[in-house]
């Protein structure tokens, strides 16, 4: 949860430094901090996804361990 958090906050620093780019006229700049913003989003929807997958296979193991019980 955490590092999905900074993996946002990192890609909303990175929107706002290509703004500021883009404002000053430096797009070459401000293409590459997008590009590293839009892979920082990518990472944080990863991380979350990553985590989701994790808790529903845990969930999975424990019914199974539930039905061979029977």
């Amino acid at each position: 949860m955490i590092l999905t958090r900074l993996w946002m906050f990192l890609a909303g620093l990175l929107l706002i430094a290509a703004a500021i780019f883009l404002w000053r006229n430096n797009l070459s700049a401000a293409f590459v901090t997008a590009a590293l913003g839009a892979c920082a989003w990518f990472l944080s929807y990863r991380t979350q996804l990553k985590a989701t997958t994790e808790s529903s296979t845990d969930e999975s193991d424990d019914e199974d361990d539930r039905s061979d019980e029977n």
